[in-house]
């Protein structure tokens, strides 16, 4: 649910529960979340309740960095979560704070694994959307609405979800209750009255205030795109795009970024985005460990795949399109790259068959493609089967503007935000765009 509506005063109580009253011995209960301070939130909150209960008091004692009841050596500590610190949990409750700023899914795993000895163990997790994407906090988004629609049968799993429908409902005062199940007791009206008329006057102020005071997925305030924008669960088999042509682009890395290669395929009105994604080998642990990106879930989900060494064999980009034509009969009839680098995949690639195109990495050549890839994900006709990884590249791409607002994709100072995937797209809408009649007429052939 949206902030300031109660959430942590609510786990304060589960908190002293699952401490004092659910019979359970040796009870070790933690709050977790980014940072000691976030973590300490409840901790501070179950000292406050206990302080106006002398029941409570008679029974528990307060410590310099836990709660503890010595008739039944329970305690309640708050964790920061370096994952390295925390083998050896016997948890009974768990509560993850801010789930969408945890960027280690080992943390979640670790935690969650240290119940498995308990008998009705408790893990909870809030928070408000955010706009980290690569976290588990989307994959735990997803599992919930699963099991919401009845997609999932789960009766372990408890979703309570307060979100607008929409974004456009910001606007409606009437609608506010859906992410604010507080407003008007717990979260003061006239703060949303002020945050929301400053916002309608404020781009910047308007993204942290739709993603925290009304609960939408988002992305940072400089990225190129809402998450609203970029979200498309629309899925495909790969069959309802056999047999036809497709157009391609392709990302090459240096020995640190990703390659991408693209097909693009116009069909049924809609643009198919086929997508793979290429990481050396040797990378993947590190990068997993030290820029907390999932890749090797991607990896084991099939949305990357491992080059053997240190850099990407461009071989296996070759290999992929081949498999695409021969195995599944997606003919692409141009392939859009940046040469800078190039050279020799282009030989292989001509010598298999491709005919290959460069494309200027500039404003005047991007612009309006770019603005065409934009109007196709706002009218849903972008459908690239919910890939994770160019959901995540979206999110991770501003843009730079010349005097004329022509546009080109950039990536922020982050060295870890990957925005590849993007920019193989766009580099297959160019050639959409250079090539759009002749394409058409052939897919109608």
């Amino acid at each position: 649910m949206a902030r300031k509506n109660g959430k942590t005063t609510m786990l304060a109580a589960i908190a002293l529960y699952m401490l004092i009253a659910d019979k359970e011995a040796s009870a070790e209960c933690y709050s977790v979340a980014t940072k000691q301070d976030q973590a300490k939130k409840t901790f501070d909150e179950i000292v406050a309740m206990r302080k106006y209960s002398l029941a409570i008091q008679s029974i528990t004692r307060k410590r310099r960095s836990d709660l503890y009841m010595p008739d039944t050596l329970s305690s309640f500590k708050p964790l920061a979560s370096d994952s390295k610190t925390l083998d050896g949990l016997n948890s009974h409750l768990v509560i993850i704070d801010e789930l969408h700023a945890i960027r280690d899914r080992e943390l979640y795993e670790v935690m969650r694994q240290s119940m498995s000895a308990r008998r009705q163990p408790l893990l909870v997790m809030i928070t408000t959307a955010g706009t980290v994407r690569e976290s588990i906090f989307d994959d735990i988004y997803a599992y919930a609405n699963s099991v919401l629609d009845g997609v999932v049968k789960d009766d372990t799993f408890l979703p309570i979800m307060y979100e607008l429908d929409s974004r456009e409902e910001w606007l409606d005062p009437n609608l506010w209750v859906k992410s604010n199940p507080g407003l008007a007791t717990i979260k003061q009206l006239k703060y949303m009255n002020d945050i929301v008329e400053r916002a309608k006057n404020d781009s910047k102020a308007l993204a942290g205030v739709l993603v925290k005071d009304f609960n939408l997925r988002g992305t940072t305030t400089d990225s190129w795109l809402s998450f609203e924008t970029i979200n498309n669960e629309t899925t495909f088999d790969i069959s309802e795009v056999s047999n036809t042509y497709a157009l391609g682009g392709a990302d090459l890395s240096s020995t640190t970024d990703l390659t991408c290669a693209t097909l693009l395929i116009v069909k049924h009105g809609k643009r198919y985005v086929i997508q793979q994604y290429f990481i050396p080998s040797d990378l993947v642990e590190k990068k997993v460990k030290e820029d907390k990106v999932p890749y090797d879930l991607w990896i084991q989900q099939g949305w990357v795949t491992t080059c053997e060494g240190a850099r990407v064999n461009y071989s296996d980009v070759t290999n992929w399109f081949n498999k695409m034509r021969e195995e599944h009969q997606i003919y692409t009839l141009w392939t859009g790259y940046d040469r800078w680098g190039a050279q020799y995949w282009v030989e292989e690639m001509t010598q298999n068959g491709y005919q290959m195109e460069s494309v200027i990495q500039g404003a005047i050549t991007m612009s309006q493609p770019m603005k065409e890839l934009e109007a196709d994900l706002k009218e849903g006709k972008l459908i690239y089967n919910n890939n994770p990884v160019l959901k995540w590249c979206f999110t991770n791409t501003q843009i730079k503007s010349d005097e004329n607002d022509n546009i080109r994709p950039v990536k922020s100072k982050s060295a870890k935000q990957r925005i590849d995937g993007v920019v193989s797209l766009i580099d297959a809408y160019v050639i959409l765009h250079k090539h759009y009649e002749d394409y058409m007429n052939m897919v109608k052939e």
